[in-house]
């Protein structure tokens, strides 16, 4: 059974709808929009509890909150050759290796 409240909520404001609108990683198609921003959470707080509940009742897939996954540390990304070389040259240039010099660059990005 997954816990909603292990959901990954964020509350923004939205020009287009002069609104605060708040809006759940794990389940894309859903928002609330709302004045304030304590009223857009709730909303879809409430909101993404009733979906999850009829998601477990009918007996479809539900999304396993981002917080609640474990994660190796580990992931591959492709780039370009030149830029694989660029980023060798300058981490042998600082003295760390390419997995440091990039893990930093992404920590501070």
């Amino acid at each position: 059974m997954v816990n909603p409240d292990h959901y990954t909520y964020r509350v923004s404001f939205s020009p287009e709808d002069h609104e605060h609108v708040a809006t759940v990683a794990e389940l894309p198609s859903l928002s609330w929009l709302a004045g304030s921003p304590q009223d857009a959470l709730s909303g879809l707080t409430a909101l993404v509890h009733e979906v999850v509940a009829d998601m477990e009742q009918s007996g479809e897939s539900v999304p396993e909150p981002l917080a609640d996954r474990e994660y190796s540390g580990r992931f591959q990304v492709r780039v370009l050759p030149e830029l694989h070389r660029a980023l060798v040259i300058r981490a042998h240039e600082q003295n760390v290796s390419l997995n440091r010099l990039v893990s930093d660059r992404l920590a501070s990005a």
